[in-house]
């Protein structure tokens, strides 16, 4: 059994570390890059099906509101990187898809995240960092519901 001690860390705080590390980079680049979009409204983009996604769907995997969600897609749709479109399966609904802008703005963060991946895994070592993947990978499966 595990016991803290005051200078250990608990699991998920390290990996919440190493997370805020990654998406603080990405952030920077994509200011850098003249994307003006906020942590949330990232993290609720980076849920977006490729196909379209609903808000009500939008909201449940981003853990949101559905009034939030409707926020951040609105603000997102303000600087062009979302479009609104008719559902093709039902003709009420609208379903949220990445603009053009929006696909660029997001294979741009990729580049971000790829590189400080390899950062990452030349930091560790290969060995250890498909470890350490493989891992998160297997606690995936009991943590994610969308896995």
């Amino acid at each position: 059994m595990l016991t803290p001690s005051r200078d250990a860390m608990d699991l998920a705080t390290l990996m919440f570390v190493s997370y805020r590390a990654m998406d603080e980079r990405v952030q920077r680049a994509m200011r850098e890059a003249g994307y003006d979009v906020t942590v949330a409204q990232s993290r609720l983009a980076q849920r977006i099906a490729d196909e379209g996604s609903r808000l009500t769907e939008l909201a449940d995997r981003a853990q949101v509101t559905k009034q939030t969600a409707s926020l951040l897609v609105a603000a997102l749709e303000r600087e062009g990187l979302v479009d609104r479109v008719p559902d093709p399966s039902d003709g009420r609904a609208r379903l949220i898809r990445m603009s053009a802008r929006g696909r660029e703005a997001a294979t741009q963060a990729m580049h971000v995240v790829i590189a400080v991946e390899q950062e990452w895994t030349e930091h560790l070592g290969p060995e250890l960092a498909g470890q350490l993947r493989e891992g998160l990978m297997k606690l995936r499966e009991i943590t994610d519901p969308y896995a």
